[in-house]
Formats: C-alpha cells, structure tokens, sequence
C-alpha cells in the first residue's frame, strides 16, 4: 500500500518499554536488579509526578531509573552508580528506553554529592531542585548519604530499598539518631515454579522499604 511504512522496530520497543516494564524487557547481565514486584511498591511510595527529579543512588541496571522516566513521567532522573559493568549496562538500558531524561553519574555517590559542581546540578539546574531520592545501595554510607540528600532539599522524598537485617536495624537507626518518622514495608514474593505436574511457590528474599520525607518544613 502507497504511503505504509513498517513502524521502526527500536520505536516499537521504546512504546512497548513504557507500559511493560516487566524484568525481562532489561538487559540484565550478572548485575542484581530492584524486581518489577519490588519497584512497584517502592515507586509508589515514592510519590512521583511530572514535576519529579529523582536521584537514584546505586542505580544498578538502571530499572527504577527508567520505570520511572517511562511510566511516571518524571522531569528528570539523575542516577549513580560506581561499578563500571552496572554502569555500562545502566547505559545500554538507558538507550534501549529512548529517554534523554536520565543521566548517569559514574562514581562514589557520596563524593559525588558532596562535589560542588554536581551540588550546583543538583539544587539548581534547569529542571529545578532534586525533589525524590531512591536509595538502592550506600556502600556503607547511608547516614552521610541521608544527610548530603536533606541538605540538597530539606523536604526531600526518600525510599530505601534494604534486604538484610542488620542494614534494616542500622537504617531504623539513623532514622532515629536524625529524628526522622518513617514507614517500613516488608515486601515478600514468592514464584510459582512447575515440579513434575505440580507448581510449587518459591519465595524470594524479602526486600524492606523504607520511605520518608515529602512534607513541607513548619516554620
């Protein structure tokens, strides 16, 4: 037919990315990545909008990252991540999504928030002050990450993504030390696997969600 022309295959993934954002749509490698199951709770609690700039720290393969440019809409993504094969899969996700949203900041995320020319990037850039954080790994620095984060903006929306016990009592922990109200969430998920003619439920490690912050400073 005159005038048909075959829609791009890149295209039709990028469309199909932005309502299916199913783990098998990354490209994963042996990087571990935040679970669809998991990313949805922790994305809602999040809060996002369209007005959003997300800082995801410990960025990983990129999936909350882009679910959030994709699904949520948000103005901007700014994700770190130090290891140089998550970061190089991060990018192929990234360009596989079709979003000029993120942009990745290769490196220790607490230098890289104390550094003054991000700081500037970051409190005021064009797309205005960082708004959301996700923390998805500190490298043992979640206090001083927690802090650097407030001082960025003192309302700031942070969820934190956990899985063992002495991180969750080390984080409830801080959260006390700073006089911060915040909710935990315990999300467990099991998956059925066939054995013979049955299916069997096989539960995952369960991942803690921690989430605070949002609310306007009282003067």
């Amino acid at each position: 037919m005159r005038g048909f022309r075959q829609p791009d295959k890149r295209k039709r993934e990028r469309e199909k990315g932005r309502n299916d954002m199913r783990d098998e749509w990354f490209i994963r490698g042996e990087v571990p990545m935040t679970k669809s199951e998991v990313r949805a709770v922790s994305l809602s609690k999040l809060e996002l909008d369209s007005h959003s700039v997300l800082l995801d720290i410990g960025a990983g393969t990129g999936s909350v990252s882009v679910e959030a440019a994709l699904v949520w809409g948000v103005k901007r993504v700014f994700a770190f991540e130090k290891k140089a094969e998550a970061a190089r899969l991060f990018e192929e996700n990234r360009k596989k999504a079709g979003t000029e949203k993120i942009v990745l900041k290769e490196g220790e995320a607490l230098s890289l928030l104390r550094d003054p020319a991000v700081r500037r990037e970051l409190e005021a850039g064009q797309e205005g002050r960082a708004t959301h954080a996700f923390i998805g790994g500190s490298s043992g620095n979640m206090k001083e990450i927690v802090e650097e984060l407030l001082s960025l903006n003192p309302c700031m929306r942070v969820v934190i993504n956990v899985i063992a016990l002495e991180t969750l009592a080390s984080v409830i922990s801080m959260l006390d030390e700073l006089s911060i109200d915040g909710e935990i969430v315990s999300v467990q998920v099991s998956r059925a696997r066939k054995a013979g003619g049955y299916h069997l439920m096989q539960g995952q490690n369960p991942v803690y969600v921690i989430s605070f912050g949002g609310e306007e400073k009282e003067a």
